[in-house]
C-alpha cells in the first residue's frame, strides 16, 4: 500500500491588521486583558471583497509553488474551513477555479478541526490508489462572523489560511490520524442562525443570531482534556510516544490553552508551535499557518515527528502524526 507524505506548504494571511490597541476603541477592552487572557497581540482581517476562496487560492498557489507541483498533477482538492464564500457552491469549487485545477474538488466542515479532517481524507484517498497528489487547504475568514460588540468573542478571532501538497510516496510520511466528535456539546460554540434549522431573518439578524457564540470556559475544559487523549491516540497507531514528538502543532486557538496542554503531556515548551501572537485564532488556517512558520524558519528538519492536533465546534476534534521527509528551504 503507498503511503501519503507531505511535499509543499503554503500560506497566506491578509495585509490588513487589527491590533489590541485598535480594538481599545471599538469595545470594552485593553490590550493587557487580551494579551493576559489570550496571548493575541494582532490579528489579520480580509479585505472587503476578499472571500474564503481567495484566502485559499493563495496559500495554495504557495504550496503548490513549493512542492513543485503543477496545476495539472493534482487529483483531489480538500478544503477544510468553516467560513464558506456561500452554502453552496462549495468553497472548493470556487477555489478551483481560481487555481486553474480539473480535478474533483470539496469542501470538509469539521470547524477548527477542518485541516485535520481534510488531511485524513486527503491520506486515505492516496493510501487507497485514488490519487497520487492531494492539495489540502485550511483556510477560514471567521471575522465576518464575529460581533465586534462582543469583547469575549471579538478579541479572538483573525483570517488566513494555509495548504499543504501531499503526494504518494513508499516512504511513509502521516503515520496516524485519530478523528473524534461529540455533538452533545454543539451548543458551546456554534453560529445559531443561517442555516436550514434558522434561516436569517430581519429579526433574527437584529438579534444578532447571525454571529459566533461560544461558551469560553466550557470551550478551554474540553480541549485542554481532548488535546492530550486524541494526540496519544494517533502516536500509539504511529507505535510512537510523546517522547518522540519533535514539534507539537496545536490549534491555535488561545496560549494558555497550548500552555496547559504542553504541561499535561510532558512537552517542553519550546516545542510546542505558537503563532496565536500575531495571527489569533485562524480557525482551520491556524494549523498549517503554524507548520508553515516553522518550515520557513528554518528549524523543522527532515526525520522530525509533528503532532497535528485540532479541536473545535461539534464538537470535534482530531490528531495527525507526520514525520517529515521535505528538505530544509
Amino acid at each position: 500500500m503507498q503511503s501519503a507524505r507531505i511535499i509543499g506548504i503554503g500560506t497566506y494571511l491578509p495585509d490588513r491588521r487589527l491590533t489590541n490597541r485598535d480594538l481599545e476603541g471599538m469595545v470594552e477592552t485593553s490590550d493587557e486583558w487580551i494579551t493576559t487572557r489570550t496571548g493575541i497581540r494582532e490579528r489579520r482581517l480580509a479585505e472587503r471583497g476578499e472571500a474564503t476562496s481567495h484566502l485559499a487560492h493563495r496559500a495554495g498557489l504557495a504550496a503548490l509553488a513549493d512542492a513543485g507541483v503543477e496545476p495539472a498533477d493534482v487529483d483531489l482538492l480538500l478544503v477544510g474551513t468553516s467560513s464558506p464564500d456561500m452554502v453552496f457552491p462549495s468553497t472548493a469549487a470556487l477555489t478551483q477555479t481560481l487555481l486553474g485545477l480539473g480535478c474533483p474538488a470539496y469542501d470538509v466542515m469539521a470547524a477548527c478541526t477542518s485541516f485535520v479532517y481534510a488531511l485524513h481524507t486527503g491520506t486515505t484517498a492516496i493510501e487507497s490508489g485514488r490519487a497520487r497528489t492531494v492539495l489540502v487547504i485550511g483556510a477560514d475568514a471567521l471575522t465576518r462572523h464575529v460581533d465586534f460588540d462582543d469583547r469575549a468573542t471579538c478579541v479572538l478571532f483573525g483570517d488566513g489560511a494555509g495548504a499543504v501538497v501531499l503526494q504518494a510516496a513508499d516512504e511513509p510520511g502521516v503515520l496516524g490520524i485519530d478523528l473524534g466528535a461529540d455533538g452533545t456539546g454543539a451548543d458551546m460554540l456554534r453560529i445559531p442562525a443561517g442555516g436550514s434549522a434558522m434561516p436569517c431573518t430581519e429579526e433574527r439578524v437584529r438579534e444578532g443570531q447571525h454571529y459566533l457564540r461560544m461558551a469560553g470556559n466550557e470551550v478551554f475544559k474540553f480541549a485542554v482534556r481532548v488535546i492530550p487523549k486524541t494526540a496519544e491516540r494517533a502516536l500509539a497507531q504511529s507505535g510512537l510516544t510523546t517522547d518522540d514528538v519533535t514539534w507539537l502543532i496545536p490549534h491555535q486557538a488561545n496560549q494558555r490553552i497550548l500552555d496547559t496542554v504542553a504541561d499535561r503531556m510532558g512537552m517542553p515548551h519550546d516545542r510546542v508551535v505558537s503563532t496565536i501572537e500575531l495571527t489569533g485564532n485562524t480557525s482551520a488556517a491556524s494549523i498549517p499557518l503554524a507548520m508553515g512558520d516553522l518550515y520557513t524558519s528554518g528549524n523543522l528538519r527532515p526525520g522530525d515527528v509533528l503532532a497535528l492536533v485540532g479541536f473545535g465546534a461539534g464538537l470535534t476534534w482530531g490528531a495527525a502524526v507526520v514525520r517529515w521527509t521535505k528538505e530544509v528551504r
